[in-house]
């Protein structure tokens, strides 16, 4: 895994100017990590927190001029909903046709944020490319649906992970409810993480990914799998 962030982080870094701070973190590389949960809605975000800095690490979309996170696709797993949107944007008649023809069933290990296996996760996954075998899965391939200028060509109506990136979620039983939690990704990926001194930059983006990761988590939880787990966007 460490050798897979390094050379994600070299080829970031050909088009992007990467914080050394940013990048040590990355490759776990500090030892001042601790982290700040903040209810916002129905969601708990995990951000992370360098206590020798002084800084929270938090992030914005750089987008259309990145679209990395499309390039260097690793898994596009889809729910219920996402096969009845996409099915019909294919010009399906039917979901069935759309799934023998348009998806891999493939089985991973998710990794919670103590770094155990949170769940073995066996979902329906869109094929980035039109060949694409199952023994590909979780490899860093191109989408296919992605044009030249960075635009997606089933957006608005793409999978439910595309909207949730750089965001890893999970759901915990909390006195018999489900409490969804959410943290970042650190794929090396993606450069729009940097550090501030405050939350406060983040904001109008939790909010809106908190509506985004309970909807999401709450599809998947219903239609995927029968205990609590998470569910990430991995590359």
């Amino acid at each position: 895994m460490h050798k897979e962030l390094e050379e994600s982080l070299e080829l970031l870094s050909k088009d992007w100017d990467i914080d050394p701070i940013i990048k040590n973190f990355i490759l776990g590389n500090r030892d001042d990590i601790s982290e700040f949960a903040i209810k916002v809605k129905d969601v708990v975000f995990h951000i992370p927190y360098l206590t020798k800095e002084n800084s929270y690490i938090i992030w914005k979309c750089y987008w259309p001029d990145c679209h990395n996170c499309c390039n260097r696709q690793g898994r596009l797993p889809l729910t219920s909903d996402d096969l009845i949107t996409i099915s019909k944007s294919l010009k399906y008649q039917k979901t069935s046709d759309f799934i023998k023809n348009e998806t891999n069933i493939t089985t991973w290990q998710e990794i919670g944020p103590s770094g155990n296996v949170n769940t073995t996760m066996t979902m329906i996954n869109l094929k980035r490319k039109e060949n694409e075998t199952v023994n590909e899965d979780g490899t860093h391939i191109p989408c296919r649906f992605l044009d030249d200028k960075g635009y997606c060509g089933l957006h608005p109506g793409r999978p439910g992970v595309c909207y949730l990136y750089p965001f890893s979620s999970w759901l915990e039983n909390e006195k018999g409810r489900a409490r969804v939690h959410a943290t970042f990704q650190f794929t090396g990926d993606c450069p729009g993480f940097y550090l501030s001194k405050s939350l406060d930059p983040m904001k109008d983006v939790l909010l809106e990914y908190s509506k985004i990761i309970y909807e999401y988590n709450m599809n998947s939880n219903r239609t995927v799998r029968e205990n609590f787990g998470s569910v990430t966007f991995g590359f």
